[in-house]
Order: structure tokens, then sequence, then C-alpha cells
């Protein structure tokens, strides 16, 4: 029977919880991780209906991209929606798991890849980096060398150098030491840690100035063949399903750089002009944004919930190759609050 912490390790090993942004609040919001799971049902959003769908369905698990408790609960009551939901977790036994930005910021199998793989992009780069990776040192006693060297191997460095024992004058006559360094994600730090601590043994990290390829928010890919404006905006609309695009004026050139981003991503407009992007796909623009693209830019707000709806395919995805003793659902409940008219 698999538990709550064997799902949550599979997800955290796509988009570790260390990679969500700071104002952000994924991991385990409600529940026991060590419950048995009987179901999970995947959603955007966690609503009263979600919660009710999971109990129709037998899921004791919900699994939504966007948290539910997001900024702190002063009360918990039923005078607002959320103060609801939480109860009505808590009564039927019910887990609930959020992972946000961390989904966010992963280029692969996170939101915008799947947003990506949607309208068929190729090439594809995040559209603005972050300094992830960590540089380590170890010094041990070179007696252990062997064993220290495979617990650093067990937590799969990027890169990682042994050096040749020595006499450390420092040790006052206590034996010769090695020492070894390498790479690691930052999400690596405290496994690292926890096995160099069975040899009494700290490392050192220093964070890189490097800027990670595979980590950071949002993306630029190229379509397979140039394809004019209008035309391509019809084609996004089909794709990623929404009933209207929000877009700054026709620029008359054709498409061929696209930059994206799930969600509300108006902060990287800057940076997708900067990417040469010949449009940029994401959602909730509010009115100023839509000048500052200068006419050098074509914006499409496709709306923030029709941006991230595949999402829960994208979860259900990564779930169903190693889960087969439960049921897998993803929520038949719209949770967009907009409507359109």
């Amino acid at each position: 029977m698999y538990r709550v912490v064997d799902i949550q390790r599979v997800l955290e090993k796509v988009a570790p919880p260390q990679y969500q942004e700071s104002y952000d609040n994924s991991g385990l919001l409600i529940g026991d991780a060590d419950m048995n799971v009987k179901g999970v049902l995947i959603s955007l959003d966690l609503t009263e209906a979600v919660l009710e769908e999971a109990i129709q369905k037998g899921c004791n698990m919900v699994v939504s991209h966007h948290p539910l408790i997001f900024k702190g609960l002063k009360s918990i009551n039923s005078s607002h929606w959320i103060g609801r939901c939480v109860q009505k977790a808590v009564k039927n036994d019910i887990a609930v798991y959020a992972i946000h930005t961390n989904l966010d910021n992963v280029l692969t199998q996170g939101v915008n890849g799947k947003i990506a793989d949607r309208i068929g992009l190729v090439n594809r780069e995040v559209l603005l980096p972050k300094k992830g990776n960590l540089s380590f040192s170890v010094k041990a006693p070179a007696l252990l060398k062997r064993e220290v060297v495979e617990a650093v191997k067990s937590i799969h460095p990027q890169s990682l150098y042994v050096h040749e024992g020595f006499v450390n004058p420092m040790t006052d006559g206590k034996g010769d030491y090695f020492d070894c360094s390498g790479v690691v994600l930052p999400h690596a730090k405290k496994e690292l840690q926890r096995v160099l601590a069975d040899f009494s043994v700290e490392p050192v990290f220093q964070l890189n100035e490097y800027l990670d390829s595979g980590l950071g928010a949002g993306l630029t890919g190229e379509l397979e063949l140039p394809v004019p404006e209008r035309e391509f905006l019809d084609f996004l609309k089909k794709r990623l399903n929404t009933p209207l695009i929000r877009h700054t004026q026709l620029l008359g050139k054709s498409v061929s750089r696209v930059a994206v981003c799930g969600g509300a991503g108006s902060f990287l407009l800057n940076r997708a002009r900067a990417a040469g992007a010949d449009v940029f796909i994401t959602g909730d623009f509010k009115y100023h944004d839509f000048f500052e693209a200068d006419n050098r830019i074509l914006v499409a707000d496709v709306g923030h919930f029709e941006s991230e709806q595949y999402t829960i395919e994208l979860i259900f995805d990564i779930l169903k190759d190693n889960f087969s003793t439960f049921a897998l659902h993803c929520t038949k409940v719209n949770t967009n609050p907009i409507n359109y008219y």
C-alpha cells in the first residue's frame, strides 16, 4: 500500500519544493504523510466541488497545482470558502498536496513545457534562468574514502572530483585525509548532508555563479515553420481551448520564436522581448501592462486558467507510471472562477 509520502517523493523528484518561489506555499498542506492512499484526484484548484468529487470517487488525496492555503490563515470556519474546504478535507480524512511554482520553474516536465507540447515548440530554453547549482567540498579521513565517495555518488552529483589523500598539518597526527568536490542541484543539499552525517563529515556548500539551464521562469521555443500572426492566434485558441485571446496590436509579421509563461507572466515581458520572441503567451495581463509591449512583441493573454489547465494532465502523467495499486483521477470540475458572456 502506498502512502501520501510516496506520492510526494515522486512529484518532488520532478519538481523539488526548494524550487518554489519565496511567496509560495507548495507541499503537503493538509493530512498525514504516513496515511495509506486509496485514490488520488488531480486538479488545478481545490474547491468544495473538487473535494466532493474526491469523496464520491473514493479518493483520500487531492493533488492540486494552486495551493488551497496560500496566505496565513487566522481562522478556519464556514464563513469563507477556504475555511470550508479545510474543514471538509479534515472531516473526510483527505490529504491535500500542492505543487505550484516549483512545477512552474522546471523546464523538463514542467507547466510551461506542457504548454509548449500543446503548441509544438522545439529548441526550448528557460526564459529567466535561476542560479540553482551548488558547489560542494568534503574533507574526510582517508580510511573512509571508499565509503564516503560511494555515499556522495548515491545522491547523483552533476560532477564529482576525488583528490588523493594527504597529511593535514592541522590534524595533530590524527591521520591522512582526502578531499572531494563537485556540483549538486539545490534539492540534494539536505540529502548530501544526511548521508555524510553517518561518517561525522560535514560538506561545505557554495552557490554557483552559473545559471541553471533547466531551472527558472517561463520558456522560449520555436515553431517548426513560421506562421502569420492571425493564423497563429487561431491555432493557439484551438490548442489551448480558450474562448478568447486578449492581445496587443498585430505587427504584420510571421511568428517563429515564442515565449511562454503559464499563469500570470507580465513580469517576464521585457525578458521575452530581449529573447527575440515574436509572441509572448501568458495570462492575467493588466491594462497598463499591454502598453509595455511597445509594438515590439505580440502579447497573447489566453487566460490564467486556460494557460494552466493542462497541468492536470501533466501531474497525471508524472504519477501514472509509478503507482498501480490505487486509482488516479483527473477532476471533471471546471474550477475556472471566470465566466465569459
